[in-house]
């Protein structure tokens, strides 16, 4: 006699892994559509659940979106930081750089959602706010490095903005052209930076 074949059921998800779901669908549609463009309706609908069930981890779509864009500025702090370790020689930046643009390849949704205007329900951490604050810790490097060249270190402030904003813009234009490979980018721009520095005149 043919056994009947047992129903599988799906395993429920914990409240924590539908948590880590509804944040990948979120961190996916907002990288795509931006804030204004994706609804609740189509979060839930893409991780298979009722409206309700967004609401109660997040309490709309507006929560959703502060909780994705924390996750992705601490991420992007934590690669950040490592800029700042070791020795502030030029091979040593060329592999900050590589990181950093290691990042923006991994993490490419994230870094989007970042460098579009991230206020809408945020808790402050913009992508501006961000390279402020890199450009801040650059200050010190930048003042004591313009001083060995005869220059103002009260100019530092400015040329860290160069230096960040170099580094972010050319982020932003390899996440879309993927070429040349990421070790060639990485080894230009500090080659750019590091020989514009060098030369540096010393001002009377």
């Amino acid at each position: 006699m043919t056994q009947p074949t047992p129903r599988t059921s799906r395993k429920r998800m914990t409240g924590q892994e539908r948590r880590h779901q509804l944040l990948d669908v979120g961190r996916r549609l907002f990288a795509e559509r931006g804030f204004e463009g994706t609804s609740i309706e189509e979060i839930a609908a893409q991780a298979g659940v009722s409206k309700p069930v967004v609401y109660e981890h997040f309490g709309g779509k507006e929560g959703l979106y502060a909780v994705v864009v924390d996750r992705e500025v601490e991420r992007l702090t934590t690669v950040t930081m490592m800029l700042f370790e070791g020795p502030h020689s030029k091979p040593r930046f060329e592999a900050a750089a590589v990181s950093l643009l290691r990042y923006i390849e991994e993490n490419a949704d994230g870094f989007r959602i970042l460098v579009r205007d991230s206020s809408a329900g945020a808790n402050g951490g913009t992508y501006g706010t961000l390279l402020a604050d890199i450009a801040g810790q650059v200050d010190n490097i930048m003042a004591d490095f313009l001083k060995s060249r005869g220059r103002d270190p009260k100019l530092a402030p400015m040329y860290s903005q160069m230096m960040v904003g170099m580094v972010a813009f050319t982020g932003q234009w390899w996440l879309d052209a993927r070429k040349p490979k990421l070790e060639q980018v990485a080894a230009n721009l500090i080659d750019l930076a590091w020989n514009g520095l060098a030369n540096l005149d010393a001002q009377a």
